[in-house]
């Protein structure tokens, strides 16, 4: 090839290797560079000279009828300059870079997968130092990798603003920091910039994109163009300044072009709007501002003006923008032209500058602009210092402690340091500073960490959202967003807390919402991702059901607050500046969503308030069982957290490896907790759940109170040994959950509550904006539906299957049974219950699974009572916690069209014996159960089985029944210890109590007591002070000493239906009030009395051995070698109300009470008594003080006191009976010459358990 040598003949001699570096050199402007060749280089030089503009190909002109001698020689002339450009670049001076080889658009696009930079004038050295500065600055960052690659094209304009990089093979599309418009189609060649082969998340959405990281080098120059006054006087000669431009635009003139030179003070985002692109910039001058509109084949300006530029337009027309209340704006024309750097003072200079880059002479920046042109950019410390009463918050006349604040428009430069969510807008600057874009239309290029960034006309916000950084910059429409220089990092990992699409900023711009509920709504799809979707390795992209959740879970619970429609010209172009982030609103107690995994790392405290100066047997008695109850809102109790809590899961019934197998189980994809859950009753009453359509929904959980129940066995010598493990022989915690179905969210229903929430809706006389609110919450529920798949394996629908209804009267309750099924052939215990039932009609047959649709008039039986009995065992024991009295279900043996396997069995009898029992039907592990809330009964079926009756406390101690089912409220709990010898059952997870007696009461204030064995059955959640509960079956006993009790049967049962307020103990029903007399008579084990202090019998104050016991003085008496005591004081009244006299022994607080003593004269006693370790005080009897010292001050102190005044006097008492009553006494007594044989009750022996405060 002669054009080939004469080529390397231009250079002299060279090495084997630079010769072959200069030859692949040529091959490749040949192959990709020449007209010659052909491609889209080629294609779009001829259109360019069809249209009378210069070409800014390869050559001068095109020409078809040229020589291929001719096109030889171009090639030539710009290879030779294309080699004299890599050598200026180069670091090499006595040597070509030969380790460079040139590289086409096509093969980078196809060939390098990985991130990468290219740098020809970098040593090393060189790099070695850039990268480690890159990785230093950003943590857990990799630098770029370098590549020894030369890439050589055209830029010209791609769709929507894009610049492209172009050759004979192909383009892709390259991103600039602030290029000038005298690059836009030249062939260039570019020494300096960085490759990134996806997006900032990873995913291949598009096929690349070239970052810019230094000037191109221009390889040849075009023909100058004209810069004379245009048509109309456009040109440079002519332009106006701001101040004129405003005038024009104010007196509009049809066909005038005009020519504006200013300052650019706002560059407005490129937006795309029915089909059209377009943005504006506005030019500033003084006060002064000219909008500029840019659209059609000038959109490639938008990376070419930035704010603090000085540029001047050519050829610009007034026109009207109709949505902007008919305002006028400067339009540009086809003929328009941008220049940069430009100012009117020096315009002779820059034609000198123009003509020069023109000739082909071009500097490495040549447009960069002097410091009069573009003004330093801002610091960030100079406009983040934002006082907070500048804000001017105001108190919310709704909520308390939320405040509507006004932001605050600043400029800013920074760092990129963290994307927080890609897809929904949101990144960190600075490692200080958030930023959100999703009030901007999406970017073309993704911002990356380390990217820097400038930021104009941003709002400033102060803790929109708790759980994001409290200095937030939200761009708006007029805001403006220019990356200064490129990240030298790879891509970001892959975000998994909102899809890249932009969902979120989807639906926003759908339904224009505040800025703080959209951060905390994103922050929401975040923690949705970490609770609901798998992590791994290899999981996939994050779906957008997540995001459409949170969006649909924010809606619920905030409310919809927003300035209306966003008026999009307004918001760009009005003066005033006004847009939706004007106004924010601040809230300290926004919700705050936690997965079940984080909530379960909640743990209390050992030792409950108060307790450091107990007993030995006292602290190891309450440390046996201690139990703490947090609820979700800190303003209902003690909170979990500072803010309110929200919980996100699905609703299961409890699995094999359960912990509790009586409730249901809140699980999401970190963990599973049991839930103690109750519902309304129509007559707005609670009750235990009993809806299967909550089974498989996904739900929010509101409010609930989270509670921690922890079993100890410990023998601690005193309280100040708790942090000593060696004294603890067992420990075991139980967490659960309780709260109200009513306070749940439907976030994705299942089959079965669609279903349900249909019937409820179509009800005859519901409520018609419930009727309302689902109507417009189902589109929402179809969208989500993908949730409810993927959480709930209904199948099943399509299958063939037999049912049955039927109405639960009766449920034992859970318990280890032998069923004769373990492993081996051996027996085994498996957990199981029985449930008796009334057959409401016969087996049906059905085509598919008809779940909880509405009962059929076939599935209703002839007038005849039959009752079968439900065995469960196994895994069919699940379906317990659904399972309540005087509830219909529909009970279905799926794949099967055989009626006899839903027909009980009956007991075999012998002949001329009458058989009294019911059938029996063991459920299957197969076999579901579905709650019909609105069943087709017969009349018969109500009439001839009225429920079982519920007693009340109260009729429990009054009647004579030996079974009995009551229900009432939980006023106190107490662990019964384990007897020597006798464990719990390994199943049961042993503990300190092998059961439970709980103190129950009603609103009339009476108490009984009940005995919970749990040795044979898994332990019970709920059973809490402030919980209502029914037991069922339980039977009736009378004590030794006339009181009456419950305890456990084998098929009783224990259901919680009703929880505490918001789980706070709300007080007991007071106790009733009863004379003395009255109470002698009656079986009342707690009542409140009201008489007079007649004397003080006895009177003990001592100081005692926390270990043993014994009297304390400086040591122990005994000698244990203890160094803890308590104080100790027990006192012995007599009181008289009128009908009778009681003896009252009290103890602790009371005594100091009954005495009255202030605090200090207390304090003072027990230092006194300290000294002697103890001392007894008989007012009535003998006194026993200190020996050898008759004259005891303290002693004499003592007696004057309990005989004084002060111990005369009214007192409202609440006491409990003591055991040791003793029985009436024969006295005889003599009235003159008469005796008198009488039979007279002994005084009540009392405990003191509230001693209401003196009245004066």
């Amino acid at each position: 090839m002669g054009s080939l040598q004469v080529f390397l003949d231009r250079f002299g001699p060279s090495s084997q290797a630079e010769s072959g570096w200069l030859q692949n050199l040529f091959t490749f402007v040949h192959q990709h560079l020449s007209p010659c060749a052909g491609g889209p280089a080629h294609c779009a030089a001829v259109d360019q000279s069809a249209a009378g503009e210069p070409i800014c190909g390869p050559a001068h002109s095109i020409n078809q009828s040229a020589s291929g001698a001719s096109c030889d020689q171009g090639v030539c002339e710009l290879s030779v300059c294309v080699v004299e450009k890599i050598q200026e670049q180069s670091c090499l001076s006595s040597s070509r870079p030969v380790s460079y080889r040139p590289l086409s658009v096509s093969e980078l696009l196809s060939q390098q997968h990985l991130a990468c930079v290219s740098n020809l004038s970098w040593s090393t050295n060189q790099h070695r130092a850039w990268a480690g500065e890159a990785e230093l600055s950003l943590p857990g960052q990799r630098a770029l990798p370098r590549v020894s690659l030369l890439l050589i094209g055209w830029l010209r304009e791609g769709r929507g603003g894009e610049w492209r990089l172009a050759d004979g093979s192909g383009s892709v599309r390259c991103e600039l920091t602030c290029p000038s418009p005298l690059w836009m189609n030249r062939l260039v060649f570019l020494p300096h910039w960085n490759y990134i082969p996806h997006d900032a998340s990873g995913r291949d959405q598009e096929r690349g994109h070239l970052e810019l990281i230094g000037s191109p080098e221009l390889l040849r120059p075009r023909a100058e163009q004209g810069l004379a006054a245009g048509p109309g006087g456009a040109g440079l000669d002519g332009a106006l300044s701001v101040r004129e431009a405003a005038g024009v635009l104010r007196n509009r003139v049809r066909g005038q072009r005009v020519s504006v030179v200013g300052q650019v003070g706002s560059v407005r985002p490129l937006l795309e709007v029915a089909g059209s692109s377009f943005f504006f910039f506005c030019l500033v001058e003084d006060e002064q501002t000219v909008p500029v509109l840019v659209k059609d084949s000038n959109l490639w300006w938008s990376q070419c003006v930035c704010v603090g530029l000085r540029v001047c337009v050519t050829a610009l027309r007034v026109c009207v923008l109709r949505g902007w209340r008919g305002n006028n704006v400067l339009c540009v024309t086809d003929r328009s032209q941008i220049h940069t750097g430009y100012t009117q003072h020096h315009t002779h200079t820059l034609k000198q500058t123009l003509e020069h880059t023109l000739s082909g002479t071009t500097h490495s920046q040549p447009h960069t602009h002097s410091e009069e042109s573009e003004p330093p950019p801002p610091s960030p410390d100079d406009h983040l210092q934002m006082d907070q009463e500048e804000a001017e918050p105001e108190e919310d006349p709704v909520q308390s402690g939320v405040r509507i604040k006004r932001s605050r428009v600043i400029s800013y430069q920074g760092t990129v340091t963290e994307v927080v969510s890609e897809g929904a807008g949101l990144y960190v600057l600075d490692r200080k500073v958030g930023l959100c874009l999703a009030y901007q239309p999406p970017g073309r290029r993704k911002l990356r960490p380390g990217d820097q960034v400038e930021l104009h006309h941003v709002h400033f916000l102060y803790r929109p959202c708790p759980d994001l950084p409290p200095s937030m910059l939200c761009c708006c429409l007029g805001s403006s967003l220019r990356v200064t220089a490129f990240s030298r990092v790879g891509g970001a990992s892959c975000d998994r807390s909102c899809p890249g699409d932009g969902v979120l900023p989807r639906l926003l711009l759908q339904n224009n919402r505040g800025v703080d509920q959209y951060l905390w709504t994103c922050h929401l799809a975040s923690q949705l991702a970490h609770s609901l979707v798998p992590a791994g390795p290899h999981h996939p992209p994050l779906p957008q059901c997540v995001c459409l959740l949170s969006w649909k879970l924010s809606e619920t619970l905030w409310t919809p607050r927003g300035p209306g429609p966003r008026d999009i010209y307004s918001e760009m172009l009005d003066q005033p500046h006004s847009c939706p982030l004007d106004q924010y609103q601040v809230d300290p107690c926004v919700p705050q969503l936690l997965s079940v995994s984080e909530l379960l790392q909640s743990l209390s405290s050992l030792l409950p308030p108060g307790g450091s100066g107990l007993s030995r047997s006292q602290v190891n008695s309450a440390l046996s069982w201690s139990c703490r109850t947090l609820t979700s809102d800190p303003g209902t109790g003690d909170g979990l957290r500072p803010r309110p809590l929200l919980l996100v899961g699905v609703l299961q019934l409890p699995s094999e490896r359960s912990e509790f197998r009586q409730t249901l189980q809140l699980r999401d994809a970190t963990a599973a907790v049991g839930c103690v859950a109750t519902e309304t009753r129509e007559d707005g009453g609670q009750r235990a759940a009993f809806n299967t359509a909550w089974i498989g929904s996904l739900v929010c959980v509101r409010r609930f109170a989270m509670v921690t129940e922890r079993f100890l066995q410990s023998e601690f010598p005193s309280c100040q040994h708790l942090d000593q493990d060696r004294f603890i022989s067992h420990r075991s915690g139980r967490v659960y959950l309780q709260f109200s179905l009513d306070h749940l969210v439907i976030l994705c229903p299942s089959v079965t509550m669609v279903t349900h929430l249909r019937m409820k809706g179509a009800e005859p006389g519901s409520d018609e904006e419930e009727s309302s609110a689902m109507k417009k919450r189902r589109p929402d529920e179809a969208v989500s539906s993908s949730v409810t798949m993927t959480t709930l394996p209904e199948g099943g629908a399509s299958l063939p299957c037999v049912t049955m209804v039927i109405k639960v009267e009766s449920k034992g309750g859970v318990a280890w049974r032998n069923t004769g099924m373990g492993r081996d052939g051996e027996a085994g215990l498996e957990l199981g219950f029985s449930a008796t039932a009334l057959l409401i009609g016969p087996v049906v047959s059905w085509g598919r699974d008809p779940r909880n649709e509405p009962m059929m008039e076939r599935e209703a039986g002839p007038e005849r009572e039959e009752k079968v009995l439900l065995v469960f065992s196994g895994v069919a024991a699940r379906w317990f916690p659904v399972l309540q009295p005087s509830s219909v279900y529909r009970l279905t043996a799926l794949n099967t069209q055989d009626p006899s396997v839903l027909i009980g069995s009956s007991v075999p009898g012998q002949r001329g014996a009458e058989l009294h029992s019911d059938s029996s039907l063991q459920v299957r592990s197969d076999w579901r159960f579905h709650t019909l809330t609105r069943p087709l009964l017969l009349l018969h079926t109500w009439t001839q089985t009225p429920p079982p009756p519920v007693l009340t406390v109260s009729q429990v101690l009054d009647c004579r029944s030996e079974v009995v089912s009551f229900q009432g409220r939980i006023s106190e709990r107490v662990g019964l210890m384990a007897r020597k010898g006798r464990a719990g059952h390994a199943h049961t997870g042993r503990h300190a109590h092998s059961g439970v007696r709980l103190t129950m009461c009603d609103q009339s204030g009476r108490s009984l007591c009940v005995y919970l064995d749990l040795s044979h059955a898994p332990y019970t959640p709920g059973l809490l002070p402030g919980n209502e509960v029914l037991l069922s079956r339980f039977l009736r006993k009378i004590s030794r000493s006339g009181g009456v009790y419950c305890s456990l049967s084998p098929v009783s049962c224990v259901t919680v239906t009703s929880l505490g307020d918001s789980c706070r103990l709300a007080p007991p029903p007071p106790a009733p009030s009863m004379h003395l007399a009255q109470w002698a008579s009656s079986r009342c084990v707690q009542a409140q009395v009201r008489g007079h202090l007649v004397c003080v019998l006895h009177l003990q104050l001592q100081w005692s051995c926390c270990r043993c016991g014994s009297v304390y003085t400086q040591v122990c008496s005994s000698r244990c070698g203890s160094s803890s005591s308590g104080f100790r004081s027990t006192a012995k009244l007599v009181m008289d109300d009128g009908t009778a006299e009681a003896h009252v022994w009290l103890s602790g607080q009371p005594v100091q009470t009954v005495l009255g003593l202030a605090d200090s004269q207390w304090e003072g006693l027990q230092s006194a008594v300290r000294v002697r370790g103890h001392i007894q005080v008989r007012p009535r009897g003998r006194s026993q003080g200190t020996p050898g010292d008759p004259e005891d001050v303290l002693l004499r102190f003592l007696l004057s006191l309990c005989s004084s005044d002060v111990i005369s006097r009214q007192l409202s008492l609440t006491c409990r009976k003591r055991t040791n009553q003793s029985s009436a006494e024969l006295r005889r007594f003599s009235r003159g010459d008469r005796d008198f044989l009488t039979r007279l009750a002994p005084p009540l022996q009392l405990t003191c358990t509230h001693l209401d405060p003196p009245t004066c």
